[in-house]
């Protein structure tokens, strides 16, 4: 948690935002794995708890707009509880570290909206994500499950959006800590990968570290020799020499952070001349694209400057030819690289995405069709303050290749008899976290290795 100001003045900010009416937030319950007593690990709300701050299950709160006070609505803890759980603080001891004085019992939260309803008052809620929530919002407003989406408040959306995705110096701070943890992850992942080991070992000894220091991870881990499959959560294959390793995974400190890199690297102790000539392609797109990135340019030209950097690197290596923007354009490049280039962390390892993509990405804009920008999660206008991801790849997939080739699409711009050659290659993805500064960028965390020299130091 950070200190009782910071959560005061972030209510005080939301407050200056919207003009009247009551703001409903709604913490997370825990979710049951397969009976009520056996729960995932609990993960509150995470604007829930960046205006309240408060990680126990079963919350929620009241801004109210026209008279300005703060209410959070939960239970103590029962004697039962305690007998299983040990004492825990006191909600309402809690409350007071976050600036709240009015704590009331959860049933007085439907007296409150009801008596707001009846004076025909604005009740501004988010669009919830998760199952309890969405029945909470039928039993405490009357809000069918279909009408969720066009009844939350798009007010409140925006107004959390712009507030959420200018980051503060202590927030920048935990972002450090949640990338300095990955790194040490990729780091042991890099050292540890050998001929025979499983996938599940790397994917199990990743998702330790962040555990010994009482964090979590961002996000399933992805751990995979199938680095052409680009959300591989499958863990079950067994490494052999020759073969490339991609390793997707961020920790999240105890604040709620996180961090999210990605490494590729080889399971022999060095990279083959094939490898090492479309990583150094990657690494060039992903240097190249982020030297780009300031305050004002739209991270869409970030996006596309890496696919320049890509599309070109391909044709002198005889896999692409033709005018360059006119492939682009078409999406002739996306056959190689169908993601986009980056997203929005803090909070979420994804930031915000429970408000929308369209919402958080791209300012209420509509997207792309084209396959591969479709994919793009933030095309906006950069600012200072925005922690953003960037990922550049190079992906061999088999059907795409095979469904392209069949299809006769792009044989102006793509050599299949070349592409099928490299047919069982894998894929080929490196991510850092960046902070957007007034004057252009920095990295966030410290260096993880990326140079194939600093790999294969590490690879022994």
């Amino acid at each position: 948690m950070f200190s009782k100001e910071t959560y005061k003045n972030r209510r005080q900010v939301m407050k200056g935002k919207l003009e009247k009416g009551i703001i409903l937030f709604l913490g997370n319950d825990e979710a049951p794995m397969n009976y009520p007593d056996n729960p995932y690990p609990f993960r509150q709300h995470s604007s829930f708890l960046y205006y309240f701050g408060l990680n126990r299950p079963s919350l929620a709160a009241i801004i109210d707009l026209d008279s300005g006070t703060e209410t959070v609505f939960g239970e103590e803890l029962t004697l039962d509880e305690i007998v299983w759980m040990g004492q825990q603080p006191k909600l309402r001891e809690q409350c007071e570290t976050i600036g709240i004085t009015e704590v009331l019992p959860t049933v007085k939260l439907y007296t409150a909206l009801r008596e707001a309803q009846a004076s025909g008052r604005d009740i501004h809620f988010l669009p919830p994500y998760r199952p309890e929530n969405k029945i909470k919002l039928l039993r405490l407003l009357n809000i069918r499950p279909d009408q969720f989406v066009m009844k939350a408040s798009e007010d409140l959306v925006k107004a959390v959006i712009s507030q959420r995705e200018i980051k503060s110096e202590e927030e920048i701070a935990e972002i450090d800590k949640a990338v300095n943890w990955t790194v040490d992850m990729h780091e042991e992942a890099i050292r540890m990968v050998q001929p025979g080991l499983k996938e599940s070992d790397i994917a199990a000894r990743v998702t330790q570290i962040p555990l010994e220091r009482e964090g979590y991870i961002s996000f399933p881990v992805i751990a995979t020799v199938r680095g052409e499959v680009l959300h591989n959560h499958y863990h079950g294959n067994i490494l052999k020499e020759g073969q490339l390793f991609l390793l997707d995974a961020g920790a999240e400190v105890p604040s709620g952070y996180a961090g999210d890199l990605t490494s590729t690297f080889p399971v022999s102790k060095k990279f083959t001349k094939k490898q090492k000539d479309i990583y150094q392609l990657v690494l060039d797109a992903h240097y190249g694209s982020a030297a780009t990135m300031k305050p004002s340019i739209e991270f869409r030209e970030v996006h596309f400057e890496a696919a320049r950097i890509i599309f070109n690197g391909l044709k002198d290596m005889g896999f692409t030819r033709g005018d360059t923007e006119e492939a682009i354009a078409e999406g002739a490049h996306a056959m190689f690289f169908p993601t986009g280039l980056g997203h929005m962390m803090g909070l979420d390892v994804h930031d915000m995405e429970d408000l929308g993509e369209l919402n958080v990405g791209y300012n209420g804009e509509a997207k792309s069709t084209l396959f591969g920008l479709k994919s793009l999660r933030l095309a906006k206008e950069l600012k200072p303050g925005f922690v953003i991801t960037v990922e550049p790849g190079i992906y061999f997939i088999p059907d795409l290749i095979s469904r392209w080739k069949e299809e006769k699409k792009f044989e102006n711009f793509i050599n299949y008899a070349e592409v099928e050659k490299y047919i069982g290659f894998g894929g080929v993805r490196i991510e850092q976290d960046y902070l957007i500064t007034q004057g252009g960028y920095r990295l966030l965390g410290r260096k993880k290795p990326m140079e194939i020299s600093e790999i294969e130091a590490l690879r022994g």
